[in-house]
């Protein structure tokens, strides 16, 4: 009976992390996406058959900051969660 239980709370265990994988993998997914699509919209101006340097380093620039801004907001949301737990909320 015993080792039933482990075996139920190992299987359950398995199933919430491979949940959390697959929905953190979907988030970063929603976030290249997003980001793309917002830089695009910023940094393609009159759509051809290659980017300008310009529009390169726009689109290069773009990213990095929606990565950065990303980021920290994650950062801050985290210590925030953790916080709270830590307090008892």
């Amino acid at each position: 009976m015993l080792t039933t239980t482990l075996d139920m709370a190992a299987r359950k265990e398995a199933v919430m992390n491979s949940v959390k994988t697959e929905i953190a993998l979907l988030n970063a997914q929603e976030l290249m996406n997003k980001s793309s699509e917002k830089c695009f919209l910023k940094c393609i101006t009159k759509p051809s058959t290659s980017l300008s340097s310009s529009e390169q380093t726009c689109l290069a620039n773009c990213q990095e900051r929606y990565m950065e801004a990303f980021n920290i907001v994650s950062r801050t949301y985290i210590s925030r969660i953790s916080k709270e737990r830590q307090a008892g909320l």
